[in-house]
């Protein structure tokens, strides 16, 4: 998961070196946390939080067949 959320993010950024994931396992949910430079900031998000919506649901999807729960957290 960690990957996937790191392959779109770098996507969308200006600056793709400065992008880092980390993924935190439990039992039954994972949560990845991602950090990008704070220029990048509003290219992760989007307006009205609709690019971070979007990353969120490809998440989930790819997270049904694993029957894991995921949460994406944006950190600054």
């Amino acid at each position: 998961m960690g990957e996937l959320v790191e392959f779109i993010a770098k996507s969308l950024v200006d600056n793709p070196d400065e992008v880092s994931v980390n993924e935190v396992e439990g039992s039954q949910s994972i949560i990845i946390e991602l950090k990008v430079a704070p220029e990048d900031m509003g290219k992760i998000i989007g307006k009205q939080g609709r690019i971070a919506k979007a990353i969120r649901t490809v998440v989930k999807a790819a997270a049904i067949k694993e029957n894991k729960r995921v949460v994406v957290e944006i950190l600054q």
